[in-house]
């Protein structure tokens, strides 16, 4: 079997999975293999992480585009909005 030579960024994100067991384990002695939730329930907890995600996303896309003066989607959306209520 060939032995696959893994990048530097992929060595940080398996380091950084292995970290984040040790956390969840710590913090909720729990790990991903429980057996105590239903597909419901974990789609639900996959939704909210997806949620978080979306608004670190959009404050990153907000410090971009007020430090480079770029218009994003919500500062479109609020110049077509303040337009539309003169």
């Amino acid at each position: 079997m060939d032995v696959v030579r893994l990048s530097s960024i992929e060595e940080k994100v398996i380091w950084k999975i292995r970290h984040r067991a040790r956390v969840g384990k710590a913090k909720y002695g729990v790990t991903m293999e429980r057996e105590d939730l239903n597909l419901m329930e974990w789609l639900v907890h996959l939704q909210e992480e997806l949620l978080d995600a979306s608004v670190y996303v959009q404050r990153l896309i907000n410090d971009v585009s007020l430090s480079e003066g770029v218009l994003v989607d919500q500062d479109i959306i609020d110049a077509i909005d303040a337009c539309e209520s003169e």
